[in-house]
């Protein structure tokens, strides 16, 4: 057995049965992430919280691709990234500077996930961000934020700005940079990131046809947005199962 796959082997006895749980789901959000082409090679995060620990979180280890990602291989570091389990690994806290700052001032938000899709880049340098053209985008309308771009997150001055403007909203656009959802477990964020990308990607569709696109008015976005937070949760648990079983047939290993 190689030295790394040796240290990580005993990670499942070493934490909570609630930490395994959420490594798994975790993991496999990784590798749904990779599956569905939303990764950019070792770059970009998701981060789960530690339940039962406070400021502690799980993150991935700098240098794999998402779809090598394993329970036992995630990291857990600090609010600043510091590695607080012995592993193998190590994180790239720069990284974590985002995620960071949302889980230290949002306690729902236990699970960040970002990404730097095409369609997520195109729509957040497009100057009025997502329109509500299509009735997956109206779903997300009034739960969406925009974070002006400042360059690559380094600075942790940062965060005094991007926490106002995140507020109370689980679904950001990063301008010029990318996509950003939150949420109560791995299986929310990943679920809301659906919704999220699916729109950017019918805007970018939609406006390559050229000609006049049919906007529905503020208010009828508004009320879809309402009408689908008001489901959102029920069916959150429903798609994580689902998800977690495309997870086992599409890239299995992520439980180990």
């Amino acid at each position: 057995m190689a030295s790394n796959e040796a240290e990580i082997s005993a990670v499942k006895d070493q934490v909570s049965e609630a930490e395994w749980k959420a490594r798994v789901d975790l993991a496999a959000c990784y590798r749904l992430v990779a599956h569905n082409g939303w990764d950019d090679t070792i770059f970009t995060h998701i981060s789960v919280r530690v339940p039962d620990e406070e400021d502690h979180f799980l993150i991935n280890p700098f240098g794999m691709y998402f779809d090598e990602i394993t329970a036992s291989s995630l990291v857990k570091v600090d609010l600043k990234g510091n590695i607080v389990m012995p592993s193998p690994y190590f994180v790239n806290p720069a990284g974590f500077v985002i995620h960071g700052a949302i889980h230290a001032a949002r306690e729902d938000a236990h699970c960040v996930l970002h990404t730097h899709t095409v369609a997520g880049m195109a729509v957040a340098a497009h100057k009025d961000g997502l329109l509500p053209l299509s009735q997956t985008a109206m779903s997300v309308y009034s739960d969406l934020a925009y974070h002006e771009y400042e360059g690559i997150v380094l600075d942790e001055d940062e965060r005094e700005r991007l926490i106002p403007n995140v507020g109370t909203k689980n679904n950001v656009i990063l301008r010029n940079h990318g996509l950003l959802t939150m949420g109560i477990n791995a299986g929310e964020a990943y679920l809301r990131m659906f919704f999220l990308q699916k729109a950017c990607e019918t805007q970018v569709a939609a406006l390559a046809q050229g000609g006049e696109m049919i906007m529905p008015s503020e208010e009828v976005a508004h009320r879809v947005s309402a009408q689908t937070v008001g489901g959102f949760t029920g069916l959150n648990q429903l798609n994580w199962d689902a998800a977690l079983r495309k997870a086992d047939r599409v890239s299995p290993g992520f439980r180990d």
